[in-house]
């Protein structure tokens, strides 16, 4: 039998209880143990976490071995003395984690549909047959060969043992990296960026603190850098963005922007299709005549005050579908608070009244204010380019990322965005619902992107609230999570507090790559979002070190516990260290 699971040097004993839940394996003697033990450089810890075959009838089994323990009369005799002269019976016991075909091991089950019987033998798994089947994890048979795999690490329990794992496997139910701070999330991340060069992939990267800057030397990865080298454009922004940026209240506030927003689309699409006809007599208007009727725009600004209304309207119904269309915001912003201002005249019969409703401009005054402040402050004209902006349109960057065949990563850095005002939380929910809206056009259906939020915790189950304390849900990557896999886009977040993570958009993870865990509400976020981590999986979570995770999802069939290897490029944030200085 070839590939085969089972090496009779390194057998172990035999089941003598086995429950649904777990089964016990009988040691023959302690000696062949502490033989075996003491003969191996791989194994760490002694057996206890170590991956077990259990040779049946017709089917194998692979489990973990979860503790190792003396039966209580054994346990009263032992001493110093006994320990090294007696021979001992211990017990072990282990978690099924799958079956397999006894004469075709390379046949997983996923599921426990049969139990070892009692007197099968029980053996240490072979690091052939488990490197093996890692590889194929989360792969149809017919697709093996052509699924790309990179190197992750090694088994924490066994060295000998490389875990190569498919892209696929990983992104294709989205992911989410894990762990305390120090734990070893970031060189998880980028040795992942590794993988996405070494199979040719394509990655997005939001990184919040410049840390993996030091991949912007390498010829596979571009990088681009809010404010200092890029902006996300304001016409690329929805409605809903445009809302969440300037926060006007839902009930007063919100009709008067998005009628001004209206009038300055109105406005561009007048001034874009049809000649100036002519002037007032002070020279500041610039009359349009449209289907016989006059539109007056001052300076690029509406002109309602005493006008009549069924020019306008004219002219709004001929351009609906781009008014309307809040992903197309071809107009100026920077007359968005003056435009607001012009929109608080009411209307008499068939026209806007020549004194302004003071009423409804009291109510708008904050508004317009804090639209004043948004547009002119120059950290979010930096970031949206409201003013002339010098550097480069990241639309752009992104979109000719994607058509560029040599590159592979793009790195977008929010180091220089300030952590006021919500910014940076608004920022990357616009970006996420770009790329969202993005792939509704499948435009990755051909070549799936991965887009990597690292501190997902900053960004994730927020909100922005207004002067009247009714607050906006900041949900692009909510709705990412849960539809956007079928177009091809895949999310791989990075925190420290999954409990801070939507239940909703956690759920959706199908891959969970886990390092130490402590906290308890991050454990029981984990478990209830992850189905195949039950109590003995989490159990091991406090006790890894530093670059060691516990993989586990839909995918796998089984847990895997792993070292994941050095990235070559590391980020660029470790851990400061205190130097004494000279003199104290």
């Amino acid at each position: 039998m070839s590939n085969s699971p089972f090496n009779h040097s390194h057998f172990l004993g035999y089941v003598n209880f086995v429950s649904p839940a777990f089964v016990k394996l009988h040691f023959p003697s302690s000696v062949l143990m502490k033989s075996f033990v003491h003969h191996s450089e791989v194994l760490r810890g002694g057996l206890v976490g170590n991956y077990i075959v259990i040779e049946g009838e017709e089917k194998g089994f692979l489990g973990k071995m979860l503790e190792i323990s003396l039966p209580e009369k054994e346990r009263l005799e032992l001493s110093e003395r006994t320990f090294s002269t007696k021979a001992f019976h211990p017990v072990g016991r282990i978690e099924i984690l799958l079956s397999f075909d006894l004469f075709d091991p390379s046949k997983i089950e996923k599921g426990i549909n049969s139990l070892p019987l009692i007197g099968s033998k029980v053996f240490i798994c072979s690091a052939e047959f488990l490197s093996t089947h890692f590889k194929t994890f989360g792969i149809k048979p017919e697709n093996i060969e052509h699924s790309p795999t990179f190197r992750m690490g090694n088994l924490i329990y066994d060295k000998n043992v490389p875990v190569d794992i498919s892209l696929q496997a990983i992104f294709s139910r989205h992911c989410a990296v894990v762990g305390t701070t120090g734990g070893g999330k970031s060189y998880t991340i980028s040795k992942f960026i590794e993988g996405v060069i070494e199979t040719g992939a394509k990655a997005i990267i939001l990184d919040p603190t410049g840390e993996y800057s030091t991949f912007d030397t390498h010829p596979k990865v571009d990088h681009s850098i809010l404010i200092s080298e890029s902006y996300f454009p304001y016409q690329n922004l929805t409605i809903n963005d445009l809302f969440v940026l300037f926060r006007p209240s839902g009930q007063v506030q919100q009709p008067v922007l998005l009628e001004a927003i209206k009038s300055l689309k109105v406005a561009h699409c007048l001034m874009t299709n049809i000649p100036n006809n002519g002037h007032n007599n002070d020279g500041t208007n610039d009359t349009f005549t449209f289907r016989g009727q006059q539109v007056i725009i001052n300076n690029g600004l509406i002109v309602k005050q005493g006008n009549l209304t069924a020019a306008y309207n004219n002219a709004y119904f001929t351009y609906k579908g781009i008014i309307e269309d809040f992903s197309i915001n071809n107009f100026s912003i920077n007359l968005l608070h003056r435009q607001t201002g012009n929109e608080c005249f009411q209307i008499f019969n068939d026209r806007w009244a020549n004194g302004r409703d003071e009423r409804n401009y009291g109510n708008a005054t904050s508004l317009i204010m804090r639209v004043n402040n948004v547009i002119s402050d120059n950290n979010y004209s930096g970031m949206f380019g409201f003013n002339a902006p010098t550097t480069n349109n990241l639309i752009t960057k992104i979109n000719e990322f994607i058509n560029n065949p040599n590159l592979n990563v793009l790195r977008i850095g929010f180091e220089n965005v300030p952590y006021n005002f919500q910014v940076r939380e608004i920022l990357a929910n616009s970006l996420g619902r770009y790329l969202l809206n993005k792939a509704r056009t499948n435009a990755f259906r051909e070549n799936p992107l991965i887009l990597f939020v690292d501190e997902a915790h900053q960004f994730l189950n927020k909100k922005v609230k207004d002067e009247y304390f009714e607050s906006t849900e900041l949900n692009a990557f909510d709705n990412i999570a849960k539809e956007s896999r079928k177009y091809g886009l895949f999310l791989c977040l990075s925190t420290q507090m999954p409990r801070d993570i939507p239940v909703g958009t956690l759920s959706q993870m199908g891959t969970f790559i886990t390092h130490r865990l402590i906290n308890y509400q991050d454990k029981e976020a984990i478990a209830s979002a992850c189905s195949t981590a039950n109590k003995e999986t989490l159990s091991f979570l406090p006790s890894l070190g530093s670059g060691e995770a516990i993989i586990m999802g839909v995918d796998f069939p089984m847990p895997i516990s792993v070292k994941v290897d050095m990235p070559s490029i590391t980020p660029k944030f470790d851990t400061p260290k205190f130097i004494k200085k000279t003199g104290t």
